[in-house]
């Protein structure tokens, strides 16, 4: 995958929440005298593993030491690092958590010990000790996958205009884990995008589950959603009637909704009668189905980009100053408004997988040809 975008310190004059009143003008501290953890949630998912390494990478470019740790999608584990990175005496810590409720302790001891805490890509919820957040504008990203499946039925065209399809189009709504804030501002984004067309008949939830606890995918994991859309498939369309859209709010529920699909005669493309199906963050095996007229698009969200953005964060952190925030008012937490930085993100369809993924280096040809990384 491409390198890490070049790092440049965009911070803001002030002191982190980390930081001391120093008035005694001493230098400050060296890159190499100082260490980051960053917690990431597991490696079942590529992205996860890319974020990992490009954190990293773009960390120890900067001169700092990194104790990266993968969790295994395990709470009680991934509690366990975060303590194990305080106990050794992390600066700062950098955080993907698994569940955005459970790090309440940790995030406790590390204000205790005075070490800064950025929440990547998850929102920490329910505590006042997190410190920033870098993220991609979530509630954009489900109004991104809704447009895209309005898209591909034909409803809108590609400039947003009104298409030539009138529908009713029966269609399945599928959401993320429920312990995950982001699965809540994609699902309300799409939501909000789709309504006016469920209310006028034109979309038609034929199951009747429109609500996120119903379309819920714990732990984002492809075999619970390719059972919930083969359970779908036995209850609600054994009738004759065929489902025409799915919104899948990532790639891995996306293959697995597909699986089942394909193994219930659908397709096997989209132009054999495969739904439009959507998704998010470009994995390469949804890629290459995209690009082979399965799946119907996908979510760039460039990580490299993400990660740059929380070495930049890091940055501010240890060097005593504040990170540069362009958000202070849409990540309420529970207890505060995380002030954040929100990175856009791109709609894939097959006819921009040359100049948004290929183009930028994130995948080459022989990658896309292949659903290989």
């Amino acid at each position: 995958m491409g390198a890490v975008l070049a790092l440049g310190l965009a911070a803001c004059s002030g002191s982190g929440a980390g930081s001391t009143d120093d008035s005694s003008g001493a230098a400050p501290k060296d890159p190499s005298d100082l260490t980051v953890g960053v917690a990431m949630p597991t490696q079942t998912s590529e992205r996860w593993i890319a974020d990992g390494n490009a954190v990293k990478a773009g960390l120890e470019e900067a001169g700092y030491t990194v104790d990266l740790q993968y969790a295994g999608d395990d709470i009680p584990t991934q509690q366990e690092q975060i303590d194990q990175m305080i106990t050794k005496g992390a600066d700062l810590l950098i955080l993907a958590s698994i569940d955005g409720t459970a790090l309440a302790t940790q995030l406790q001891a590390a204000a205790d010990a005075n070490i800064p805490v950025i929440a990547y890509d998850r929102l920490i919820r329910d505590s006042d000790n997190v410190d920033f957040y870098v993220t991609f504008d979530n509630y954009k990203v489900g109004v991104q996958q809704a447009t895209s499946l309005l898209t591909g039925l034909g409803i809108l065209n590609a400039d947003g205009s009104e298409g030539d399809a009138a529908g009713p189009f029966n269609i399945e709504l599928f959401a993320g884990s429920l312990d995950d804030n982001n699965a809540h501002f994609f699902f309300k984004g799409a939501m909000d995008t789709l309504q006016e067309y469920i209310d006028d008949g034109t979309l038609v939830v034929k199951s009747g589950q429109t609500d996120i606890e119903q379309a819920a995918t714990l732990r984002w994991l492809q075999e619970t959603a390719q059972k919930r859309m083969e359970n779908l498939l036995t209850s609600t369309y054994s009738d004759g009637s065929l489902v025409q859209g799915v919104l899948s709010p990532y790639d891995g529920l996306s293959r697995g909704i597909i699986t089942a699909l394909q193994n219930a005669g659908y397709g096997p493309a989209i132009s054999g009668g495969m739904p439009i199906v959507t998704g998010q963050d470009a994995e390469i095996a949804s890629v290459k189905l995209i690009n082979d007229d399965v799946q119907y698009s996908t979510i760039f969200k460039d990580t490299r980009k993400l990660a740059d953005q929380a070495v930049v964060s890091a940055q501010a952190f240890l060097a005593e100053e504040e990170p540069e925030a362009n958000d202070t008012e849409s990540y309420d937490n529970g207890v505060k408004v995380v002030p954040s930085f929100l990175l856009d993100s791109d709609v894939v369809v097959k006819d921009g997988i040359q100049s948004l993924l290929i183009d930028s280096g994130y995948w080459t040809e022989e990658q896309v040809a292949s659903g290989q990384a």
